[in-house]
């Protein structure tokens, strides 16, 4: 994944400073959340920051459970879930595209989950990111 773009930042970012940053990137962002809203009721959004080193990162929730966490980088940005082990198993089982399904495979595995970080690129990426948004919530 991209460098955080926000390192260093005490607060969160302005509207028109993530616009700067994302870049082309921005109609991405916009994209995904909505589509995460519309299709899996991904409402509540939170910027959030652990250190000034590690940047901001927009977590999406649905009531107080977190979902995924968008990192904004200078012309893109990634994502990041934490997977369940029945999660994990019904991504692996699932049509996500083998990148994903590879990623998911080697990601580290934590006493809560799986952690799952990729770039988002493209539409593909949406669509992916969406459907595990939508497995996440089903377990």
């Amino acid at each position: 994944m991209r460098p955080n773009a926000f390192i260093g930042k005490s607060e969160e970012p302005a509207n028109d400073e993530l616009t700067a940053e994302l870049g082309s990137a921005r109609g991405l962002w916009d994209q995904l959340v909505a589509r995460l809203a519309s299709e899996s009721n991904i409402v509540v959004q939170e910027w959030n920051s652990y250190s000034p080193k590690a940047g901001w990162a927009l977590r999406l929730k649905v009531k107080k459970r977190n979902i995924l966490y968008l990192s904004p980088g200078r012309g893109g940005f990634g994502v990041a879930f934490v997977l369940g082990d029945r999660a994990a198993e019904a991504a692996r089982q699932s049509t996500l595209p083998r990148k994903v399904v590879r990623i998911i495979e080697e990601g580290k595995r934590y006493p809560e989950g799986t952690a799952v970080r990729m770039d988002v690129t493209g539409e593909n990426d949406i669509a992916a990111v969406v459907m595990l948004a939508g497995i996440k919530l089903q377990f």
